[in-house]
């Protein structure tokens, strides 16, 4: 999970998994598995760095890795 912030400032916490495509405007746009869209205030990326370390909190477990 990580956490982003809408344009009207409400604080999410979306389930990286399921992000599909991420587009860059001023603000980002998110494309989820299901193709809904969700608008943030976060830069691409910030967000690509913030699953990045979600993937490592996740899959460092798996391979011993702390």
């Amino acid at each position: 999970m990580i956490n982003l912030t809408q344009l009207n400032g409400q604080a999410v916490v979306i389930n990286a998994e399921l992000i599909a495509l991420i587009e860059a405007r001023p603000e980002s746009i998110l494309t989820l598995t299901s193709g809904q869209k969700l608008t943030v205030r976060e830069a691409v990326t910030e967000i690509v760095e913030q699953v990045v370390n979600y993937r490592r909190r996740v899959l460092s477990p798996l391979r011993g890795i702390t």
